[in-house]
């Protein structure tokens, strides 16, 4: 089940600052909206239903990104990779990373 945050970056479908355009709160009994600042009209339950699996898919999407930079080291390591083994080598690397950590499309 997808974070209310991962379904209003879908409803909106744009980057959303979570400080300032959208405040959520958790006072135990799970996350809600306590303030929206949007233009857009603020979701209604129904709304956010509709676009879960969206949001789920942009979650699992987030984790793959995550674990692929971490696989891919720092630039230094990366400079380093082709300095040692060659531009194609390192391009072959970072597809292999790509292809055992896909994403969604």
């Amino acid at each position: 089940m997808a974070s209310l945050a991962s379904k209003i970056i879908k409803y909106v479908n744009a980057e959303v600052d979570f400080k300032s355009d959208v405040i959520l709160q958790d006072d135990g009994n799970g996350a809600y909206i306590k303030e929206w600042n949007l233009d857009i009209k603020q979701p209604t339950d129904a709304q956010l239903l509709a676009v879960e699996s969206d949001a789920d898919k942009l979650e699992r999407n987030n984790k793959v990104i995550a674990t692929r930079k971490n696989l891919y080291g720092s630039s230094e390591q990366q400079i380093e990779n082709i300095i040692e083994n060659g531009l194609q080598a390192e391009i072959d690397r970072v597809n292999q990373i790509k292809t055992d950590n896909p994403k969604e499309d």
